[in-house]
């Protein structure tokens, strides 16, 4: 343990020797227990993770008041709850790092490590994603497009060619019908419109 100090120094001295030794008896003692663990538990074998086959639901209780009690349950009260780890969550986005994080997933018996594709996984996936292309190239023809959009604007010229029309049957209309045609000539005019410029 410690010496006794010299009289000229007054600082404790240890033994580095003696405790090294207690260090190196205390590390292989650990050493072996962890070894005898391994040998009697096997080590758990958990998926691979994967997506979410479901849509999470965020929205659902959005701007919506709730009356919360002492005898309210945990998943009624407010924010998210996790039904697999049983907590609640106060907001959306640590509900989501939630989910998405280690204890939630070793929960559901994942681990955090990913399926590795192999070449020909990636291949199909091209292949499936170029069909995808060539499906929307298909639905989208450029010029049946462009004829479309040009016999919109057809229409859209015309009916306003109709309405101009109509506007001034009617403004004719309404002259003709309130002025008396006596009158009109007497004055020297035959009707208040003014001539198109």
């Amino acid at each position: 343990m410690a010496e006794k100090p010299t009289p000229g120094d007054h600082r404790r001295k240890w033994d580095k020797d003696e405790y090294e030794k207690i260090a190196k008896v205390r590390l292989e003692e650990e050493e072996r227990k962890l070894l005898e663990k391994e040998l009697k538990e096997p080590p758990i074998k958990r998926e691979l993770l994967k997506p979410r086959e479901y849509k999470v639901d965020l929205d659902s209780k959005l701007g919506k008041s709730q009356v919360i009690t002492k005898q309210t349950p945990q998943s009624g009260q407010g924010g998210y709850y996790c039904n697999v780890c049983d907590c609640v969550v106060k907001d959306s986005i640590n509900f989501l790092d939630h989910i998405n994080g280690k204890k939630h997933q070793r929960n559901l018996g994942m681990s955090m490590k990913i399926e590795r594709s192999t070449l020909d996984q990636v291949k199909k996936r091209f292949e499936s994603n170029m069909k995808k292309k060539e499906e929307k190239k298909k639905e989208y023809d450029f010029e049946e497009r462009i004829k479309e959009l040009q016999e919109e604007e057809e229409r859209q010229k015309s009916y306003k060619k109709e309405k101009k029309a109509d506007r001034k049957r009617k403004a004719e209309g309404e002259l003709n019908l309130n002025i008396d045609p006596d009158m009109a000539a007497v004055m020297g005019f035959s009707g208040f419109g003014g001539s198109s410029k």
